[in-house]
């Protein structure tokens, strides 16, 4: 039995020192991150993360018992793939000689990316979706000679209206605020 893919949307305290106390978790756990992306929320004192990770319901079980524990995080919820909007971003610099540029071009308009750089000899292309998707383009573009590439990791956010609460924010804020005149 192999170990699924799955994205955490994790909800935490937007300061210093977080994103090395989330990771130093994972590592001191022997678990991989598939990949990380982080930002501040419509909340300016909260910060989302989005983290893939691989492993099974036990592991899956573990990773979000550990994050509970650290006093930073706030929420915590595994995205189920069905009620789940993820995507990726990826830069993608092509070897483009002239006589290769109307099939590159093509490819670009079969996947719905966009040519943001384009010089004599490489064409830069910006391509967001799925990773699966951003899996192919880059399978048909090896032919081409791929000089440099990278990639955001995923970003995902709940269907509908499901959204990561920030119920324990409010709470926190006023135990720290009492903490702080007591």
């Amino acid at each position: 039995m192999g170990l699924e893919p799955f994205i955490l949307g994790v909800l935490v305290d937007n300061h210093f020192g977080v994103l090395t106390r989330v990771a130093g978790l994972f590592a001191r756990r022997g678990f991989n991150i598939d990949s990380l992306t982080v930002g501040e929320t419509e909340n300016p004192l909260i910060s989302r993360m989005t983290i893939s990770v691989r492993g099974d319901d036990y592991i899956k079980g573990q990773i979000v018992k550990q994050l509970a524990k650290l006093h930073e995080v706030k929420e915590i919820q595994i995205l189920s793939n069905d009620q789940t909007v993820s995507r990726e971003l990826m830069l993608v610099k092509v070897c483009a000689e002239k006589e290769k540029h109307a099939e590159i071009m093509e490819a670009v308009n079969v996947y719905r990316a966009k040519v943001v750089d384009l010089s004599a000899h490489a064409i830069t292309i910006e391509i967001t979706g799925e990773s699966t998707k951003l899996n192919a383009f880059v399978d048909y573009l090896r032919s081409f000679g791929i000089v440099e590439l990278c990639r955001t990791g995923i970003t995902a956010i709940s269907r509908g209206s499901v959204r990561l609460s920030e119920k324990q924010t409010t709470q926190n804020k006023n135990d720290k605020g009492e903490m702080e005149n007591g």
